[in-house]
């Protein structure tokens, strides 16, 4: 059975994680799936939006227990492969959002984290859980999570591994959306959206925009920014989302190159 899902609907890319008996616990054999569904949603031309979940009643409960048992003996990474979060979601020139459907800690809480955005099912759990398992805060979480919600609110959620819920991580600012019902079906139809109305050019600058403006200064945005609005008064793009706008109809904008 594959550990991880792929299916492509509307433009849209669902991935799958799919351990459901394990609340889909991350293993080397998961990452190196999901690093291949990343990357097949990034080279396919008619995929313009990623939504990452898991199967069965749970995100991810973070890496396999008993895989992370035997780290003391062979010294192996449970992440697996040599790309891990920085290098990942963010790396996908495409909007990626997480449907959080049930349990969400340690890896999963990364893999959430690093997407671009999150919803949330009501009542859905988190926890980093790293500092009750005696870990650190893993790949880049601690550089991450205080530009989300700032030093105390990560502090807090890292330093007592404490489970809360989807609604206090709404109220934290971890998630977007927290959903009562279908929290999948939601994220897709946000995904669609984006997918048939917005420019995927624009989406893919925006993104690097914003996680490129995450360090550095005003002044370099400023600079980096009137070059990529020169570019995209040169694009098909602005063309198309002006006159699609004008006469009342959905864009019909070219796929990223």
């Amino acid at each position: 059975m594959s550990e991880v899902l792929y299916d492509v609907r509307d433009r849209v890319a669902l991935i799958t994680l799919n351990r459901p008996d394990k609340l889909n616990a991350w293993t080397p054999a998961m990452s190196a799936g999901y690093r291949e569904a990343l990357d097949n949603a990034t080279a396919d031309a008619d995929v313009r939006v990623v939504v990452l979940t898991g199967a069965g009643r749970g995100f991810c409960a973070g890496a396999d227990l008993d895989l992370l048992g035997s780290l003391a003996e062979t010294g192996a990474r449970v992440g697996g492969g040599d790309r891990e979060p920085a290098q990942m979601e963010p790396a996908v020139p495409k909007p990626v959002i997480a449907a959080v459907n049930g349990p969400c800690a340690g890896l999963g809480f990364v893999r959430a984290m690093f997407c671009d955005i999150r919803f949330a099912a009501a009542g859905a759990k988190f926890t980093t859980a790293f500092a009750r398992r005696g870990l650190v805060a893993e790949y880049g979480l601690s550089w991450l999570l205080p530009r989300v919600v700032g030093m105390s609110r990560s502090l807090d959620v890292l330093l007592s591994g404490r489970v809360f819920l989807a609604e206090e991580a709404l109220a934290l600012g971890l998630v977007n959306r927290v959903v009562d019902g279908g929290v999948v079906e939601e994220a897709m139809a946000y995904a669609r959206e984006l997918a048939t109305y917005c420019s995927p050019a624009s989406l893919a600058d925006m993104k690097r925009q914003v996680w490129a403006d995450s360090v550095g200064t005003l002044a370099e945005s400023w600079e980096r920014t009137e070059k990529l609005m020169l570019a995209s008064f040169d694009r098909e793009d602005l063309k198309e989302g002006v006159l699609s706008y004008l006469e009342g109809r959905a864009p019909n904008f070219p796929p990223l190159p």
